[in-house]
């Protein structure tokens, strides 16, 4: 059974409350209260608020489907923040010299999804089957095939058309490099006059 609670319009910005839900993400409810109760940042009592009314709304819900419901089961499956309206909420500020300057005042929405069923094991994998693992040669046979356009092609390009102008090139001898090179610094300028 799964059960929401979302708090709109909390002071500060989604960046630093997501520090918070970070934290809380994929713990117990109790842990997570825990967690929230004795941190210091200045999110953590909104999004306390929040966790304990999706705790009120899995014990609503699993009334109203006759279910028994434990709270100590629940945990955070899923909390995220987003950003907040700052639109008529600018404010200015004293700053030196007699300047001022512009402060918005930041909101966030923090959503909470609390579920009680089992949790997925940390670094357990998806068993594959053997269909799958023959599909896979062909794929990366069939993805070397093909060639990348755009932006991403553009460098491997010229590369590779220097590469070919260098090798059509006839090869030519340290020798006569430096023999090219000696000539075209001893040449003498041309006169004006002649």
């Amino acid at each position: 059974m799964e059960a929401t609670a979302s708090a709109k319009y909390l002071r500060g910005s989604a960046q630093k409350a997501r520090l918070v839900i970070d934290m809380i993400r994929g713990q117990n409810v109790n842990r997570a209260l825990a967690i929230l109760r004795y941190s210091s940042k200045r999110a953590a009592d909104g999004i306390e608020k929040c966790m304990r009314s999706a705790i009120a709304n899995a014990n609503e819900s699993a009334e109203k489907g006759n279910v028994s419901i434990d709270p100590d089961d629940l945990w955070v499956k899923a909390a995220f923040v987003d950003r907040g309206p700052t639109k008529n909420r600018r404010r200015m500020r004293p700053a030196p010299q007699g300047r001022a300057y512009r402060e918005q005042r930041h909101f966030c929405h923090v959503t909470i999804l609390l579920s009680n069923d089992a949790k997925p094991e940390k670094g357990a994998k998806r068993k594959s089957t053997k269909a799958e693992l023959k599909e896979k040669p062909a794929k990366l046979a069939e993805s070397k095939g093909r060639k990348r356009g755009g932006a991403a092609a553009a460098p491997r390009a010229k590369r590779a058309a220097k590469g070919q102008a260098k090798a059509s090139a006839p090869a030519e001898s340290a020798s006569e490099k430096k023999a090219a090179k000696g000539a075209a610094r001893k040449k003498p300028a041309a006169k004006k006059g002649d």
